[in-house]
């Protein structure tokens, strides 16, 4: 059965986007996962300055997503008739990310938390970013989470007529594949805390980079997207850690 897109689900007498359902569902889902983790695992942090620690993610990560997803496409944000409105309407998941790591490290300084705080976000993070797009890729061509036009085997019809890369689907994959990767890396080795989380944003940085090589979108510095410059910067504020993996490992005492 061919998929016509946008989706639509028929609730009562509403008509929703499958996407709008999907993005709320993986917020309330990643929330309780993490509720969920928190509970079983414990958490270094004390409760106070967990919910410090979580407004600061939520206020950056709102900042952060819309500011990104306004300069992926500047002639769009300041050849239109509000500016303001056109950077709430959009936003992107990198911007997130990389706002809400922000708010989060600005507010611990500013409390003067030294604990690390982001191991009990990584799989619930995972889990809200697949459920996310699997409503991008309800949406087709209709919202710019799609791909170049392709010629491989699996390319298919997002709404234009064109086969395009189906990149919801590829991100939805790799996802899959880093929340195996960093399991299997947990079984083998004792790491410091914070390093999971370090080795989610640094593997999603990594993937997105090349992922929009095959995205449509204005280009700025070396022909390089806005949300390409951005993981650059991510990366390079991972540094250490990238040139380093082995700092990620508890040392053992004899």
């Amino acid at each position: 059965m061919a998929l016509h897109f946008p989706v639509y689900v028929s609730l009562f007498t509403l008509t929703i986007p499958l996407h709008a359902i999907t993005e709320t569902l993986g917020m309330f889902l990643g929330f309780r996962y993490f509720l969920y983790l928190r509970k079983q695992q414990g958490d270094r942090l004390p409760d106070p300055n967990r919910l410090w620690v979580i407004i600061g993610a939520i206020f950056g990560a709102l900042l952060g997503s819309r500011i990104l997803g306004a300069l992926e496409d500047p002639v769009a944000l300041w050849s239109g008739p509000n500016p303001l409105r056109y950077i709430y309407e959009n936003k992107t998941i990198v911007g997130g990310l990389l706002g809400g790591l922000a708010g989060v490290e600005s507010i611990k300084l500013a409390i003067g938390e030294k604990q690390s705080s982001g191991d009990l976000f990584t799989y619930p993070l995972i889990l809200a970013l697949i459920i996310g797009r699997i409503g991008c890729f309800s949406m087709g061509v209709h919202e710019e989470t799609y791909g170049l036009p392709t010629a491989l085997p699996w390319g298919m019809n997002l709404g234009d007529g064109l086969l395009r890369h189906p990149v919801s689907l590829y991100e939805i994959a790799f996802l899959l594949i880093l929340a195996g990767l960093l399991y299997i890396i947990q079984q083998k080795y004792t790491l410091i805390s914070g390093a999971r989380f370090q080795l989610f944003m640094i593997g999603y940085l990594l993937f997105r980079f090349l992922l929009d090589f095959i995205k449509p979108g204005a280009r700025y510095f070396i022909g390089l997207g806005s949300i390409q410059l951005a993981c650059l910067a991510g990366l390079i504020y991972y540094g250490r850690t990238i040139i380093a993996p082995s700092r990620l490992i508890q040392k053992q005492y004899a």
